[in-house]
C-alpha cells in the first residue's frame, strides 16, 4: 500500500492506494477521506534553476498562467491564491502551501506549464 496527502481546494485528503493483481472484480469501495488541516510543509530545498525562495510553488495540473495573484514581496497566507492556471476552460488557483513572503513570480500570464512546474517561490 502506498499512502498519498493530495490538496485539492485547499483541503488536504490523506489517501491509501492498494497495489495487488487485477482480478477484474470492482475494488470495495474505499471508505471517504475527510478533510483535515493542512500540515505545516517543512521548505523545500530549491532547484538549481529558477526561484528566489526556499518554498516552491508549483503547478498541480498542465494549463496555461491565466492570472498572476501574487506580487514579489507580498506577504501570503496558507491556501492564498498565488497564480491562476487555466486548463479545459477551468480556472485552476495555485495556492500557497505555508505562509511566507513572495520571493519570485516565475512565470508570465501566457505562459503554457506542465504539471509539477515552478511558478513561484516563498521564504
Amino acid at each position: 500500500m502506498k499512502n498519498y496527502t493530495i490538496t485539492v481546494n485547499g483541503n488536504v485528503y490523506d489517501v491509501v492506494v492498494e497495489e495487488g493483481a487485477s482480478t477484474g472484480a470492482p475494488a470495495p469501495a474505499a471508505p471517504k477521506a475527510a478533510p483535515k488541516a493542512a500540515p505545516k510543509a517543512a521548505p523545500a530545498a530549491p532547484k538549481a534553476a529558477g526561484g528566489a525562495g526556499s518554498v516552491r510553488v508549483e503547478a498541480g495540473a498542465a494549463g496555461k498562467v491565466f492570472k498572476v495573484e501574487a506580487s514579489v514581496g507580498q506577504a501570503v497566507k496558507a491556501g492564498d491564491a498565488v497564480v491562476i492556471l487555466e486548463a479545459m476552460k477551468m480556472e485552476i488557483p495555485v495556492v500557497a502551501p505555508q505562509d511566507g513572503t513572495v520571493a519570485s513570480i516565475d512565470v508570465s500570464v501566457g505562459d503554457p506549464v506542465e504539471a509539477g512546474a515552478l511558478l513561484a517561490t516563498l521564504n
